[in-house]
């Protein structure tokens, strides 16, 4: 097998990067910090095989005496969960159990009613599929500590928005759905299927859906107070039963490094160093446009593209094959194969708009001189 570039230390000079450009973006979220804005934030930074900048800002805790965050502090991703969902199917993919314009409900039997028979594998990864993003009893089912199943229940049953296909709109439940499928076919959890098929072969050892064998006090707090409401503290981001829960839309744990990796591995086509993780047509699918183009919704399978409608916080100094996803925790991640740049900008506030994670995003951009 021939191996590819997997991430390595390096300087700046080496790749084409200006290192003064790199500290003004790890200005920016200092300078946020030191305002107590947030509290917790690391940068990655690599191109060309290269890791440039990892970096921490703050405290794991809004708390006196709380360690400070370094690179490999873990932080709760919220949806670039999305498109690890979807790199688990894709591998199903590859192996011929399932095709991306399969009926969800050849997969699904329960699935029916409201159109929901001419929806496929590949509308509910690029959200046209007429989904919902959250269920009516969404807070419900989170209060009462109910289980994955109880969510899956509620997704297979609910109305759409739309007759599949007709439109865009963002949808956590189609990535649940793909989850399902997932376990189905696999006949194992999907936090079990991406640590052997994802984490593993990418060396992502400070990565898992759920929570696996970390603490929570060991993580980066979400939310720059500790002060939360009784409600938050049973069943927020922040709570055990949450952060264990390991939904397939915004669940997982990662670091910046991890994140890099997964990204350099699709830059390669789908292999990081001796590790075939995707074929290079699934990967290449991936991070392509699998929507209509009269919707003008450009998506690719899980992934976010530069041109997205929502969620592609990566600045405006990209190319327009730059691919990523952004979580609501305050997180962005993105690689643009143009460039062969990898940002991953982690932070522990709501995104608010999204202005901080495209100022970073073009900030990283412009340190790129040749």
């Amino acid at each position: 097998m021939t191996s590819a570039l997997s991430l390595t230390p390096g300087e700046a000079g080496d790749v084409g990067l200006d290192a003064d450009q790199l500290n003004v973006a790890a200005d920016l979220l200092s300078g946020h910090v030191d305002a107590g804005d947030f509290s917790a934030a690391s940068l990655f930074v690599a191109r060309k095989g290269r890791s440039i900048l990892s970096r921490g800002f703050g405290t794991l805790r809004p708390e006196a005496g709380s360690p400070a965050v370094d690179a490999d502090s873990i932080f709760l991703l919220a949806s670039i969960t999305k498109p690890v969902t979807a790199c688990a199917l894709m591998q199903l993919v590859d192996k011929g159990l399932i095709s991306l314009d399969d009926p969800v409900q050849q997969h699904l039997p329960e699935f029916t009613g409201w159109d929901k028979g001419q929806i496929t594998v590949r509308q509910i990864l690029s959200h046209i599929s007429g989904m919902p993003d959250m269920l009516p009893q969404n807070t419900e089912l989170r209060r009462a500590h109910r289980p994955m199943s109880a969510f899956v229940q509620g997704a297979l049953h609910t109305n759409l928005l739309y007759l599949p296909g007709t439109d865009f709109s963002y949808q956590s439940k189609g990535i649940l759905l793909a989850a399902e499928i997932v376990e189905r076919i696999t006949g194992q959890r999907l936090r079990n299927v991406e640590k052997a098929g994802i984490f593993q072969p990418l060396g992502m050892n400070r990565s898992c859906l759920g929570i696996d064998d970390f603490d929570i006090s060991d993580t980066v707090w979400v939310g720059t107070s500790m002060d939360e409401s009784p409600d938050a503290q049973h069943w927020g981001p922040n709570s055990a039963y949450w952060r264990d829960f390991g939904c397939p839309w915004g669940g997982m744990h990662s670091t910046g490094p991890d994140l890099g990796a997964l990204l350099q591995c699709l830059l390669n086509g789908g292999l990081y160093g001796d590790q075939r993780v995707l074929s290079q047509a699934a990967a290449r699918a991936m991070v392509s446009n699998q929507n209509p183009a009269h919707l003008d919704a450009p998506w690719g399978v899980g992934w976010a593209l530069r041109d997205s409608k929502v969620w592609a916080f990566f600045g405006e100094q990209v190319s327009s094959r730059t691919f990523g996803h952004v979580g609501a925790t305050g997180t962005v991640a993105w690689a643009d194969p143009e460039s062969e740049l990898i940002c991953v900008c982690l932070t522990n506030v709501k995104i608010q708009g999204g202005s901080l994670l495209r100022r970073v995003s073009n900030a990283v951009a412009a340190a790129v001189i040749d």
